[in-house]
């Protein structure tokens, strides 16, 4: 693996439009009623899916699924796109607001060290940081000027629960892994405010992940359009934070994917 100048793909500028994030699947099936996937949802078949007793598709297997989602779905604090800070109730033992005053980066880089660590402990399998590339967000949306930087976390997701796909362990695995980003995403964006900057912790929202994750080091582009890893191959959720903290960006890198 080798650290590069630029990023390791090629823009055809002639072709390249801002993607309306309503355009996703998982917007689209909510509005778009001319279409036949239209308001169909994931519960629809699952009770008729548990009584044929495949294996990988049992109560159990469904229970698991489900459980693993519970954080992802149920915590507000984690992704935040329309609010700069979640809801805070403050601990009784807590009299310091520390996001009023602003601390002082005399270096980027030992301040980028502080990020990767702080990540790593909330439960980031891999850290990077990347300027942020305005191509990259969706249509019709923006981010303040002065969010210069991208904080991007990989997760890594369960090897064995991911190897039984289309099964509904891999489901779990993924669950796990929304669930883990919700977490890591809510403590690192309190974290950079405590710090007395702006941070806007998104998922799948705002911006296209996995440019930004390439753009961050974080791995190449992959022939079946996902990001890969060095580390995990492309068994990883992606996320990322917007902030003006001050930070020194990574490198792309090129370790032979093409």
């Amino acid at each position: 693996m080798r650290r590069v100048e630029k990023p390791p793909y090629v823009i055809d500028r002639s072709k390249l439009r801002r993607f309306q994030s309503k355009n996703t699947i998982w917007e689209r099936v909510m509005w778009d009623t001319s279409w036949k996937g239209s308001l169909r949802m994931y519960d629809e078949k699952v009770p008729n899916i548990v009584k044929e007793g495949k294996p990988g598709y049992s109560r159990v297997d469904f229970a698991l699924a489900y459980a693993s989602w519970i954080v992802h779905d149920a915590f507000e604090g984690g992704f935040s796109r329309t609010k700069i800070k979640p809801h805070r109730t403050s601990a009784a033992t807590i009299g310091i607001d520390w996001t009023k005053t602003k601390h002082d980066v005399d270096d980027p880089h030992k301040m980028s060290v502080h990020v990767k660590r702080v990540a790593k402990l909330f439960g980031a399998s891999l850290t990077g940081i990347c300027k942020l590339n305005k191509d990259w967000l969706y249509e019709g949306v923006d981010v303040p000027e002065k969010f210069e930087k991208v904080i991007v976390l990989a997760v890594e997701m369960d090897a064995d629960g991911i190897a039984t796909s289309p099964a509904v362990l891999a489901a779990a695995a993924t669950g796990v892994g929304y669930s883990k980003m919700a977490f890591t995403l809510a403590c690192m964006g309190e974290f950079i405010r405590n710090l007395g900057y702006e941070a806007t912790q998104c998922g799948n929202d705002t911006a296209l992940s996995i440019p930004l994750a390439i753009d961050a080091g974080l791995g190449e582009l992959g022939r079946n359009g996902l990001l890969i890893t060095p580390q995990y191959g492309p068994r990883v959720r992606i996320c990322k934070i917007f902030t003006d903290l001050t930070l020194e960006p990574d490198k792309p890198i090129k370790f032979g994917v093409k």
